[in-house]
């Protein structure tokens, strides 16, 4: 237990009654927040794909609309990181989904 609280602060590292209750603390802690950072990249993820399909004229739940018509199955992640390194790529894409949308609206209107 003392090996595990190495590197604590003050007697958190050197007692054991306090080096169990930090151990036991920071495991905890670690196994919610692995959970937690998943939730929190996807969310950022979001936040900067309405950023910048919102700088090209789109919402982000068309571009995920359009994205599903198109067929493209990039994730969250790899398109987030084609908007903020390669604007043309991700230009290009969205160009692609908003051309799919469009499609996609054009035979909805012939069916009915």
């Amino acid at each position: 237990m003392l090996k595990k609280a190495k590197g604590y602060r003050g007697r958190r590292s050197k007692l054991f009654r306090y080096a169990k209750d930090a151990v036991m603390k920071a495991q905890y802690w670690a196994y919610r927040d692995r959970k937690t950072r998943k939730r929190t990249f996807r969310y950022l993820w979001i936040q900067r794909l309405n950023a910048a399909a919102r700088a090209n004229g789109m919402t982000y739940s068309r571009l995920a609309e359009g994205l599903k018509a198109a067929g493209i199955g990039l994730d969250r992640k790899i398109l987030a990181d084609l908007a903020v390194t390669d604007e043309a790529a991700f230009k290009s894409i969205l160009d692609q989904a908003k051309s799919a949308l469009k499609d996609k609206t054009k035979s909805k209107k012939k069916a009915a």
